[in-house]
This record gives C-alpha cells, structure tokens and sequence, in this order.
C-alpha cells in the first residue's frame, strides 16, 4: 500500500464539500456498507439521509487518493471509545486498510466535511442559521463565553460567536473520542480570540490539551478542526481543501 501523505509535512488536512436535500445518488449508496445503508435508511428526514450518504461516500473517495486504493475496497468504522471503551460508539477509524491515520467526519445542512491526520483529530461543522442562543448558552457555556457571546446585540454575530464557541467544543470533544457527552461548560474556547487556541480537555490515556483551528469555510457555515497541542507552543500546520 502506498501512503500519499509520507512526504506531507501538514500536521492535518480538512476537506468541505456541498450536499443536498436531493435523493440519495446511488453512486454514494453503493460505497456504503450494508450496516450503513442500513442506518442511512433509518434517517426520517431526506436531507439528514443524504449528509450521512455523501459523508461515507466522500470520505471513501479522498481516502481513496490518500491510501492509493479504490474506495469501494476502503472499511469505515468506529475505534472503542477512550471514556468507557465501547466499540459502538467512539470515533470514526479506517478499519481496512492498515493505516496510521486518523479521521473524523461531520455534516450540517448542506456541507460535509473529512479531516485526515496522523495523530488524534476532531472536525465539525455547523450551519449558520438563526436559533435561541440566550436559550442555550447556560447549558453549553462557561461563565466567560457567555459574557462574549451574549454580549453582542441579537443576531448574526451573536449566533457566529456562538457557533465559534460550538464548533470548537465539538471539534475538541470528537478529537478526544468521547463526543458531547461531556459536561460544554466545562471545556473553555476563548471565542474573543482569532485562534488557534488551546482547549483543555481530555480522558485518561488521551492528550489533555488540543489546539484548535477555526476553518475558512464559505459564510454558510461554521467550522473547526482539532488536534494535540504541540510540546513546543506552536501552532499546527492545518490544510483546508474544496473537495469536487
């Protein structure tokens, strides 16, 4: 097998591409396993159906690109779980082949998204749409974000500095393995920075920091991708590519 990464000296590469509420193409269904065809089926709305399909699908392909191997040969799946070492429901792995890599995938309304690296990784990716930030700020933020997101007037910039907040949490959380079942107030992304930022957070035998990357991704959406914080205080080289 040959690695198209063994000369990349990017510490994690990112891929976006558009989805839609459309059937699902079944050039994207047959890539999927059966158990993923099956759960695609399950899905009640259309559009939740097609962001998981073509997630599957174009992981596949750019995998595909990366690990020199036709993407219909490429196994998706899940390692255990770093909290409580369930198979069913840790982080997304490449099960076939053998690889050193690791992935994580996200899909939103009209945007999927694969980050690629060799250590430990977390992408997410959110819609920009209007919802009751007040609403959900005291479940979701420590006591400093909300002071940053909630002080900006109704709108457009309080739901960007919230969704900043968000996407970097989730990004985090997913690169740790154990998702958002982990307290939100807990884990501190210092929205009023640019970033990178460093965010604390983790499980025995994960990495406790992580630097996490806000991603240029078109005004739709809102996005973030983690991965270990560097020893040495610098900040990781992160790749984002449109992927057509």
């Amino acid at each position: 097998m040959t690695l198209i990464l063994d000369n990349d000296t990017a510490d994690a590469h990112a891929w976006w591409w558009r989805t839609g509420d459309d059937p699902v193409p079944a050039a994207d269904l047959d890539l999927l396993s059966k158990d993923e065809r099956d759960r695609a089926a399950r899905f009640v709305h259309q559009g939740t159906a097609v962001g998981f399909v073509s997630g599957r699908a174009a992981s596949r392909r750019i995998l595909s690109g990366l690990l020199d191997m036709a993407p219909e040969e490429i196994g998706l799946g899940r390692r255990p779980c770093p909290g409580c070492g369930d198979p069913l429901h840790g982080p997304p792995a490449v099960l076939h082949p053998e690889t050193p890599l690791w992935i994580s995938i996200s899909h939103t309304g009209s945007c999927g998204m694969l980050a690629v690296a060799r250590v430990p990784v977390g992408v997410d990716v959110e819609v920009v749409r209007d919802f009751p930030v007040a609403e959900l700020a005291p479940s979701t933020l420590t006591v400093s974000e909300r002071a940053i997101v909630l002080g900006p007037d109704e709108g457009e910039a309080r739901t960007r500095a919230f969704l900043r907040c968000w996407t970097r949490k989730e990004a985090v959380l997913k690169a740790v393995g154990v998702g958002i079942t982990t307290d939100l107030r807990a884990v501190e992304t210092r929205p009023e920075l640019a970033g990178p930022v460093v965010v604390a957070s983790g499980v025995p035998g994960t990495p406790q920091t992580w630097t996490v990357t806000d991603l240029a991704v078109p005004d739709t959406w809102a996005a973030a991708v983690a991965v270990p914080a560097p020893a040495d205080g610098t900040h990781p080289d992160v790749r984002l590519h449109a992927y057509v």
